[in-house]
């Protein structure tokens, strides 16, 4: 098992540039699977998640061709169809979240799909009912197989339909648009989530000659065609990471500048962290953050506690509630979290209180930070990651506490951040790798 070991105390300075966005490759590296042309992408991140995604479509008979560390053709003229119904086919994507994007195209193209209970971070339950209820009202059956723990999808013909989703699950609407596209007939998606990778998806599925309107609103309406062909698509840069790095700024940053973050797709995220008092600047598609000796979080018009919730987008997103919940640490004046959608991403706080934070954990869904104000730094301690999102917080943490700290299970962190240690090296970090 690897750990990061972190010396604390080191202000950040001068310019980082964010990696491709790792939820929009999962959904447009799967889309591959829909035409038997290739298909180039650039800006892919070099991140485990997508690694392992990239890996399983290779033995699943997809063509890959590495241009360059992030530029990567996909080719999937001869597929294994015996393959995706082998036991070590399901092992596979039972060990990786990601997976679960391939059912859509799968479905789409070739009317079948098995499907193994999806892995990835321990966050709390994460339902594919809403998956499932799509595929099911475009004319799909799905029945379990006890023996092998899984699902078989099957259908003659996927036919287009008005459909409500339950929630605006973002993989659930992705799946779903994946497995319509080459539907007969019209989809209507109603509730769908607009996040801008779900945008990204839809634009790169017209690029190969479907017909999706409604993109960025909850209504995707859906003309199905008869195939789709290849083409070239670009991968927006991770709002996550660029959320982490105007953390990391706020907090031990000595004016830090973030490149081509394409700002019109940040939605809310900005101003969230404005709300806890953080300045930002606008240059161009770039984000500078100066130096930050203060930041006093704001209140609400009343003068009521300020409350931060996630929401589907364009509401905050959740992956970004733990970077914010560090940054709050330090901040001047108190902050309710408010963890809707997932029930287990705030259980990380415990290793932050053992740190010297402030947090009082109200529930699995509820947390108030009352703020150092920069009086108090953290302590070092030696903590593991849980999943993705409080890895990053707890590193971020680390290196604004005083002391040395060591963070295990750092492979969840490499899920969704390539080379972050010599990135932030880069910048004053102390990180090293054992």
């Amino acid at each position: 098992m690897e750990s990061f070991i972190i010396e604390g105390g080191h202000r950040l300075k001068g310019t980082i540039r964010p990696q491709g966005a790792k939820n929009e490759a999962l959904e447009v590296i799967s889309a591959v699977v829909l035409t038997e042309e290739p298909v180039r992408i650039n800006n892919i991140p070099d991140i485990l998640d997508v690694n392992n995604l990239i890996r399983l479509m290779q033995d699943m008979g997809v063509k890959v061709t590495r241009h360059a560390r992030n530029d990567y053709t996909f080719q999937a003229d001869q597929l294994n169809l015996e393959y995706l119904e082998s036991d070590e086919f399901v092992s596979k994507c039972a060990s990786l979240r990601g997976s679960v994007l391939l059912i859509g195209p799968l479905l789409g193209r070739f009317h079948k799909a098995t499907v193994a209970k999806p892995g990835g971070d321990k966050i709390g339950r994460r339902r594919l009912d809403t998956h499932f209820l799509g595929f099911k009202n475009l004319g799909a059956e799905y029945v379990r197989i006890p023996h092998r723990d899984v699902y078989e999808l099957k259908a003659n013909q996927l036919t287009g339909c008005y459909m409500v989703l339950d929630e605006a699950s973002v993989t659930g609407t992705a799946n779903i648009i994946m497995s319509a596209v080459l539907a007969e007939g019209k989809t209507t998606i109603y509730n769908a989530a607009c996040e801008p990778y779900i945008q990204q998806l839809c634009r790169m599925l017209n690029g190969m000659g479907a017909k999706i309107s409604g993109i960025s609103s909850n209504l995707i309406t859906i003309e199905g065609v008869e195939k789709l062909h290849s083409t070239t698509h670009t991968i927006l840069p991770d709002m996550i990471e660029i959320g982490s790095f105007i953390g990391m700024a706020a907090m031990i940053g000595d004016g830090i500048r973030i490149e081509n973050v394409s700002v019109s797709n940040l939605g809310i995220i900005p101003e969230a962290f404005a709300r806890l008092g953080i300045k930002i600047e606008i240059e161009g598609d770039d984000l500078y953050i100066p130096r930050q000796e203060h930041y006093e979080i704001d209140s609400f018009i009343d003068g009521t506690i300020m409350t931060l919730a996630d929401a589907p987008w364009p509401g905050l997103t959740p992956d970004l509630l733990s970077v914010l919940i560090v940054v709050a640490t330090q901040a001047r004046g108190s902050v309710l979290f408010h963890q809707k959608m997932f029930e287990s991403r705030l259980f990380f706080v415990d290793k932050l209180i053992d740190m010297g934070a402030q947090i009082i954990l109200c529930d699995p869904h509820r947390a108030v930070v009352i703020g150092h104000d920069n009086q108090r730094r953290l302590r070092a301690g030696r903590m593991s990651s849980p999943d993705i999102r409080a890895g990053i917080a707890l590193l971020i943490a680390a290196m604004s506490a005083e002391g040395t700290s060591r963070i295990d299970n750092i492979l969840q962190v490499d899920r969704g951040y390539e080379d972050i240690e010599e990135r932030l090296n880069a910048l004053g970090a102390k990180i090293s790798r054992v």
